[in-house]
Formats: structure tokens, sequence, C-alpha cells
């Protein structure tokens, strides 16, 4: 009994291990800011992140947050930053924007990696379907698998 106990404690620890991690929540930049390798105005700068970059939250502790961005890398950002409008990054090399949430519906525009889309509150679609809007105006529905940050 405690060997069979023993396995199936093994198995649903390898389950978990193996299960792919899921953000528990993303933000985004209301203006361009710093990243830094530790939580720390005097900490090395990393890089400078976009005004409406999403980021994966990964540890937020008090007035610093620890994200991860796009790429996978893992950087500390001020919280103050992080009160953007909710945007997506485009991931795939040339995602489709379509006039209603269908895979067969008439397109509005392409997107290249690494566009930035504002995701339009209000508008809930089905599932799998982002309503989005380009920063020149234009607007219609993304595949939610084409994008990054939502």
């Amino acid at each position: 009994m405690v060997a069979l106990v023993r396995r199936g404690f093994a198995a649903a620890l390898l389950l978990a291990l193996a299960a792919p991690a899921a953000a528990l929540e993303y933000r985004n930049t209301g203006r361009a800011a710093i990243l830094y390798d530790a939580p720390s105005t005097a900490a090395g700068r990393v890089a400078i992140a976009g005004a409406g970059l999403p980021l994966e939250v990964v540890v937020d502790s008090g007035a610093w947050v620890r994200v991860r961005d796009h790429g996978g890398r893992l950087t500390w950002i001020e919280k103050a930053v992080l009160d953007g409008p909710r945007s997506v990054m485009v991931q795939s090399d040339a995602a489709a924007v379509r006039q209603q949430p269908r895979p067969d519906a008439g397109l509005v525009f392409r997107a290249a990696r690494g566009v930035l889309l504002e995701v339009r509150s209000g508008e809930a679609g089905p599932p799998g379907w982002l309503a989005v809007r380009h920063a020149g105006g234009l607007s219609g529905w993304i595949a939610a698998n084409e994008v990054w940050g939502q």
C-alpha cells in the first residue's frame, strides 16, 4: 500500500512539473520605463521598455515587480509604470486582423511580428479571439494564439 501511495505521489508530481505554467497576470507599461536586474534604481539597467509593452507579472513585491517579457527575459520594473492600457504583441510573422471573430471573415489588415495592438475593452468575442485596435486607428479581431500578453 505504501508503495502504491508513493507511486501515485510521484506520478502527480511529474504531471505538475510537466504542465505548462500559466501567466497569472499581464500588465502594460504606461510610458517608457527602465528594466533592472534587481529591485532598485541603483541596480544594473537591462533595457528600456517602450510604452504599452505587455509584461507577465512573476512577483509583485511592493513598489517593484519581477516581470517576464515576450522573449522570456526576467527583469524588475517599478510598479508605478505598469498602469498602461491593455495591449498585446503580435508573435506570428503576419497576423491577420479580421472584420469579425472568425477565421473566414474579411481581412482588415495584417500585423507584423512585434507590433503592439491595443485590446478594446468591453468587446467580448468568442473564446480564442480578441478585439484589437492598431495605433493607426484600424480595428478588428485577432486570434489569441497569434499574440502574446493576453
